[in-house]
């Protein structure tokens, strides 16, 4: 249970919805830890997602990028044509939806199932436009005074 109300916040700032959110989901308790995960850097500016879906073949999974979530989600389907009667269940099968919110630029490259394990590889390319650039400075340059036409009459 959340010991802090972020009402007031959401009264006097405009453009910060995204961040209340994010609070939100961090401070909630109820996150499921079905199915576990693990998020690596495997480069500067590249990470990779594994989850753990052994039992679950590629048609049973779907991933969707939209705006800055990342969702991954799994639903077994039931095998009518089975003729065996399962005593006990250990292995899980149960659906799941797991949900990553991701950084500004951060885009899905690649994804790939092998051994149980789903791969999501992400990588974050800045546009040239937000990158940082050199500013040059000219020296001994002298400023330019403009004439009031009012005043020269």
């Amino acid at each position: 249970m959340r010991s802090y109300d972020l009402t007031p916040f959401y009264r006097s700032t405009v453009g910060f919805d995204r961040l209340f959110n994010l609070l939100d989901q961090a401070s909630s308790d109820g996150s499921p830890g079905y199915p576990p995960y693990n998020i690596e850097r495997t480069g500067e500016n590249a990470y990779r997602i594994t989850v753990a879906v052994s039992g679950f073949a590629k048609d049973e999974l779907s991933i969707v990028a939209k705006e800055n979530t990342l969702t991954i989600k799994g639903e077994k389907v039931a095998n009518e044509n089975s003729t065996s009667e399962v005593l006990y269940r250990g292995i899980a099968a149960r659906a799941f939806e797991r949900d990553f919110q991701l950084a500004d630029f951060v885009q899905v490259k690649d994804a790939s199932l092998e051994n149980g394990l789903l791969h999501v590889d992400l990588v974050r390319e800045i546009p040239e436009a937000k990158k940082p650039r050199q500013i040059a400075i000219n020296a001994g340059a002298k400023a330019q005074v403009i004439e009031n036409s009012a005043q020269a009459a």
